[in-house]
């Protein structure tokens, strides 16, 4: 139920300059009509030298901008005037709970409220590591198995953990503010979830960095996947986060508005690609993992002219199966109404399979000069692509 808007900012503004309360808390997204300088600012408590401070961390679209303020009149204009920005969530984790907060289009707040203490971090020092999305001591962490008892995360799994925060970060990169659905929640499926590392990670970040209200589902072929990753969101207590075991081409979802898929095997990732755009998703960020279906066309068959030497060994044609694969998937989904970037997500030492199709909706018709350029492509290497066969299928492709 919507209340009125400044007594809940009023709230809000409490929480924020309570030095023994508050824990973490993160603004975002723009209230209607509204254009805030920062795309995002984290607050927090500090404990420096000088004794105890309330510390703002403003993101731009470039950087973040760090300042530290005495709690008294120097916090309290700090707060104030982030509270003038205009921005639409407000996200509040203190010792009397957690507050999440969003100015409706007709300007008023919709607020959600837990009255379960957070509990504050062991210590408030100074962080001068690297700002990142997730805190790596936050506790899903531990409780998903990638971190120990300490917090830590483990040293086997920290390729895992660099994936997901990267993937996240790309995410971020992506979900613009302004094209996010602001009278009602987010939707988002992740497709091929498996142990859902990266469904339990964009969840948090939605909710507690970007503050959204948000719909999450996590898709697998596996009852055992279902049942944990199940089990471990209801030790979270996170309600907004689900799973359910099918296939990605026909799980019972009626739509999203964000799809991931990380690592979806072979053409797996073509179904989660004809998924998405059979929904019109508007964002759509896929890592693919390995590229069989091509592979098995290119060795089946001569190469084109003057192109043998790129399929005469087995390394260089797995390779180039690999870049034509991304390369025509690519090009799909431009003709599917979509701007489509292709892009290394994460280093290479912490997974070979480290490239991203990151693709955003625009509905534009398809490029004649893109059309001409895929069949002459597939024409010139005589293969079909998986998520050709598809779109095929789709009465508006």
């Amino acid at each position: 139920m919507a209340e009125p808007l400044a007594p809940a900012l009023a709230d809000i503004r409490s929480l924020l300059l309570d030095p023994e309360g508050l824990v973490r808390a993160v603004a975002s997204g723009a209230a209607r009509g509204s254009e805030p300088k920062w795309r995002r600012v984290e607050l927090r408590p500090v404990e420096l030298k000088a004794g105890r401070r309330l510390q703002v961390v403003a993101y731009d679209e470039r950087q973040a901008h760090t300042s530290n303020h005495a709690y008294g009149p120097a916090a309290e204009a700090a707060v104030d005037g982030l509270m003038a920005e205009g921005f639409g969530n407000w996200h509040v984790e203190s010792a009397k709970g957690t507050t999440q907060l969003r100015v409706t289009k007709k300007g008023e707040a919709q607020v959600h409220r837990d009255s379960k203490p957070v509990e504050a971090k062991p210590a408030l020092a100074h962080n001068r590591e690297k700002n990142r999305l997730l805190d790596p001591k936050d506790r899903f962490w531990q409780v998903l198995g990638l971190a120990d008892a300490s917090g830590a995360i483990k040293p086997s799994r920290q390729d895992k953990y660099r994936q997901v925060e990267a993937f996240v970060q790309a995410l971020d990169a992506a979900l613009k503010p302004d094209k996010l659905p602001a009278d009602r929640p987010l939707r988002v499926v992740d497709l091929g979830c498996g142990n859902a590392y990266l469904t339990f990670a964009a969840y948090r970040f939605l909710t507690a960095t970007r503050c959204l209200t948000v719909q999450m589902v996590g898709v697998d072929s596996k009852a055992q996947a279902r049942e944990r990753n199940t089990a471990l969101a209801a030790q979270l207590g996170w309600d907004g986060l689900s799973f359910i075991e099918g296939s990605i081409a026909e799980a019972p979802v009626e739509g999203a508005d964000v799809v991931l898929a990380l690592h979806a095997c072979d053409t797996a990732t073509d179904d989660a690609l004809a998924r998405a755009v059979a929904w019109k998703a508007p964002f759509v960020l896929a890592a693919p993992c390995c590229h069989h279906d091509l592979q098995a066309q290119l060795k089946d068959q001569p190469p084109p002219p003057a192109y043998a030497m790129l399929t005469r060994h087995g390394i260089l044609r797995e390779r180039f199966a690999d870049v034509l694969t991304d390369a025509l998937r690519a090009n799909l989904l431009r003709q599917a109404g979509y701007r489509t970037e292709v892009v290394e997500f994460v280093g290479s030492q912490h997974t070979p399979r480290n490239t991203l199709l990151r693709a955003t909706r625009t509905g534009a018709a398809p490029d004649p000069k893109q059309v001409a350029e895929y069949e002459e492509l597939v024409k010139s290497w005589n293969v079909r692509p998986k998520l050709a066969d598809l779109l095929a299928t789709q009465p508006a492709f």
